[in-house]
């Protein structure tokens, strides 16, 4: 996990193949506790769902995601409440996932 926190996300602008799933479970094995799972177009996306003592907790740690998202210009999905935050990666421009992806999950986990 190490190595893909200490790469930097490249901005994509399309024109490149989303992940198959061979180098989708070869990414996968590099962050921890990642599910990837496919929404109704068949495309697929990282998600992972924290959990917190309470609401001060989640938005902190949602908070301090926003401010690596920016960082890296690679913008998740977020849902968060009273004790839990939800983070959904996939890149809009290839509609599925590319290094980057991973990327951003694996800086996400170093924050807690």
């Amino acid at each position: 996990m190490d190595d893909l926190a200490n790469k930097k996300c490249i901005p994509c602008e399309g024109g490149i193949p989303a992940f198959d799933k061979s180098e989708i479970h070869k990414y996968l094995k590099k962050i921890d506790g990642w599910d990837v799972k496919e929404d109704e177009k068949k495309n697929f996306y990282l998600f992972k769902e924290f959990k917190f003592e309470n609401f001060l907790e989640s938005q902190s740690f949602i908070n301090k995601v926003g401010e690596i998202s920016e960082k890296e210009g690679h913008h998740p999905d977020i849902a968060f409440g009273w004790g839990y935050a939800k983070i959904k990666i996939f890149t809009h421009a290839i509609q599925g996932l590319a290094e980057s992806d991973f990327i951003l999950a694996a800086k996400v986990d170093k924050i807690c």
